[in-house]
């Protein structure tokens, strides 16, 4: 028993070891593979795509927790990219843009946390982001230094071609990547690979990270999402799609159904404008699960909706219904009670007052002589 014990306890230890020196991936457009013996995982990504029929915009920002001091992002372009950092002002006017308005309903009877209940008459209901790698058949065709993103742009004419790049820069390839990187060569797309590595000596990857913001020709509005297919675990996608017209995915991917959380128009003037080219610009906000990514068939492409419906959610806050701050309800039924007691009350002083009729007299016949 005590040897069985111990067999549970270290079968244990090794799958913990194991999701500590595991890659995480990040849901949508590449892959994230931090240095050995380290683990990282992305909390959030946000991804804004903007197109004008002609050109793509990509602008990503990571939230990402762990132990790593590095890590490294991939991301297959169909075309040569150019790459910088991303306008932080990008993501506060999305915040706004497409911020679900806010309503007030009132219910008439108290609930689980409003008095007599909880002792408290308020509610609570609405309380609640180096050296270059190998040339052939790599080909490094730039290399920029962006804050603590170290950025090649790379060309490759074989799936196995990232793994010396990646090795030269301290990372493993992980399994199954360069098998799902075919599609991608065969279609002779480019990849932007990034080093993340903080410029403070020791610095770990934590917190949000600067935006990148990615561009390059298409005459379609594609979103890479095949390396999704490498995670294990369940993943969700928040996409921000900036075009002329009110934009839907072709298909689902092998995912759920896209759920449209904004659609709208946004101002001429702002910067979410400009990642469209300007003029009108309609911006779709799409949500989708992918239970098993395992499941996912390929890349999203957009395509213009039928018509530009506009669409905003709507939060409600649920609050008791008052009157001068009273609860309507209490009023009302303490009214009725005071009614009921005045109309009892008024019944028996009514009776009170009534005069005694005295009873008719008795007629009692006179004796028989």
């Amino acid at each position: 028993m005590r040897g069985r014990i111990l067999l549970v306890v270290a079968a244990l230890l090794a799958l913990q070891l194991g999701s500590l020196i595991s890659p995480a991936y990040a849901c949508g457009c590449g892959a994230m593979v931090p240095d050995r013996g380290s683990h990282m995982a992305v909390d959030r990504e946000t991804s804004v795509v903007g197109w004008d029929g002609r050109t793509e915009q990509i602008v990503l920002r990571f939230t990402v927790d762990g132990n790593a001091r590095k890590a490294a992002w991939i991301m297959p372009v169909p075309s040569r990219a150019t790459v910088e950092l991303g306008d932080r002002a990008v993501f506060d006017e999305l915040e706004t843009v497409s911020a679900p308005e806010h309503r007030t309903r009132h219910y008439f009877w108290p609930r689980a946390h409003d008095w007599p209940f909880s002792g408290s008459d308020t509610d609570g209901a609405a309380a609640a982001a180096p050296p270059p790698g190998a040339r052939a058949p790599v080909g490094v065709v730039g290399r920029e230094r962006l804050g603590d993103f170290d950025v090649a742009r790379l060309t490759a004419t074989e799936p196995g071609a990232l793994r010396s790049w990646l090795e030269a820069n301290g990372f493993q390839l992980p399994p199954g990547l360069a098998t799902e990187l075919k599609p991608y060569v065969a279609q002779k797309w480019e990849y932007v690979a990034v080093r993340l590595a903080p410029e403070a000596e020791g610095a770990m990857l934590r917190g949000t990270l600067d935006p990148l913001r990615l561009r390059f020709a298409s005459d379609r509005l594609i979103y890479p999402m095949r390396l999704s297919r490498l995670a294990k675990n369940a993943q969700s996608l928040g996409l921000f799609v900036l075009a002329p017209h009110r934009m839907e995915p072709k298909s689902s991917i092998g995912g759920d159904a896209p759920e449209v959380t904004y659609a709208g128009k946004v101002p001429a003037d702002g910067v979410l404008a400009g990642l469209a080219g300007g003029g009108q610009t309609f911006l779709t906000a799409l949500d989708q699960r992918f239970p098993e990514p395992g499941r996912i068939s390929g890349d999203h492409e957009l395509r213009a909706a039928e018509a530009d419906t506009p669409f905003r959610r709507v939060v409600y806050k649920d609050e008791l219904l008052m009157a001068g701050g009273v609860p309507v309800w209490l009023l009302t039924v303490g009214g009725g009670l005071a009614a009921l007691v005045g109309a009892a009350l008024w019944r028996v002083r009514a009776r009170r007052r009534r005069p005694v009729v005295p009873p008719p007299p008795v007629h009692v016949p006179p004796p028989l002589a």
